[in-house]
């Protein structure tokens, strides 16, 4: 008689993701608002949009981790990636001023480890936390011979909601306005595959390797987490009119300013007016990447950029001081064809 074949034999574990689930509801709850209607477990998560807004548009975004991930698994440290996905996802719908609402999640996997999604999920509901938004949903899926072993990908959902009339849109902007650059928290979530490329092949360095250039072991340094700037931006809108922002993701500074500029002025960001944390000083020095290079593949030091009138300068830095921000005068606005010009 031949052995009854079964899910588990073919490599997917439902008990185990079941196990999951228990385990992440608990994170989950605490970012749980008023407006969350059903959440964790079920087949679709309600939210009750908030009141207060007079024509209320949503927006939403999707993204990832990227190779960062690749380092996470090597180091065996999982509690952090969580947090730069909800920043991707945040951050990116945070620059037309949108409020993130509620955020989910996509864990794909080969052979599901409980310990190891509980620990990316626990992630993921920090960043929630830090954002101000729920974790409502997620999926995860085990799919055996797809990932190789220990591997793993994540990907995330986030909604968010902003009033019409204060939908920023860098329209407004025009020579003379003022361009402001928020501190990152060093590499965020782009470059990672030259990254590891000069770490772990051209340097051949291991991942709890200490290097003293950068004050910390290498897994430490290169999995700091991408920063959050919801709430101080937020913040900042109440405040001051902001003509235009730019999340600094893939393509540096160049790329994202770029995005948000009319076709009648260029942004010029000038080298010098902020400082560059020592990783990318490290990057540039030992794989000798040229500078121009640097800047298309890296934030540079620079997470988020913000446009304001030269009359809202200074109230614009105090209120982003105060929320906890590093800021610093990167450039300006001038008659132009749309370009983003660095000298």
């Amino acid at each position: 008689m031949k052995k009854p074949l079964t899910y588990r034999d073919a490599g997917v574990d439902i008990e185990a993701g079941e196990r999951l689930v228990d385990r992440i509801k608990e994170f989950a709850k605490k970012t749980f608002d008023g407006n969350v209607l059903a959440g964790i477990g079920g087949f679709g998560a309600g939210y009750l949009l908030p009141k207060g807004y007079s024509e209320p548009v949503l927006v939403s975004g999707t993204d990832g981790v990227g190779t960062k991930l690749k380092v996470a698994q090597m180091a065996n440290v999982h509690d952090t990636v969580g947090i730069d996905l909800v920043a991707m996802c945040v951050n990116d719908i945070l620059t037309v001023g949108a409020k993130p609402l509620f955020f989910l999640d996509y864990f794909a996997t080969g052979k599901l480890s409980v310990d190891v999604a509980a620990d990316v999920v626990k992630g993921i509901a920090k960043g929630c936390e830090i954002t101000g938004c729920a974790l409502i949903g997620g999926e995860t899926a085990e799919m055996p011979d797809f990932y190789p072993e220990g591997e793993y990908d994540l990907a995330g959902f986030v909604v968010g909601i902003v009033d019409r009339s204060r939908y920023v849109t860098g329209e407004k902007i025009k020579p003379g306005d003022v361009i402001l650059g928020l501190a990152s928290s060093g590499i965020h979530s782009n470059g990672y595959s030259l990254v590891r490329k000069l770490f772990f092949e051209i340097l051949e360095l291991k991942i709890d390797d200490r290097v003293e250039e950068l004050g910390g072991k290498v897994y430490e340094v290169l999995l700091t987490p991408t920063r959050i700037y919801v709430k101080s931006v937020l913040k900042l809108l109440e405040e001051v009119e902001v003509k235009g922002m730019a999340h600094i993701t893939g393509g540096g500074i160049p790329g994202n300013l770029v995005r948000v500029l009319p076709k009648n002025v260029d942004a010029v960001v000038k080298k010098g007016t902020w400082e560059v944390p020592p990783i990318f000083t490290f990057i540039q020095d030992k794989g000798n990447v040229p500078e121009d290079e640097m800047f298309k593949t890296f934030n540079m030091g620079i997470g988020y950029t913000v446009v304001v009138s030269p009359e809202d300068v200074e109230r614009a830095v105090s209120v982003l001081e105060g929320a906890g921000e590093k800021v610093f005068r990167i450039g300006e606005i001038r008659e132009g064809e749309g370009k983003v010009v660095i000298e």
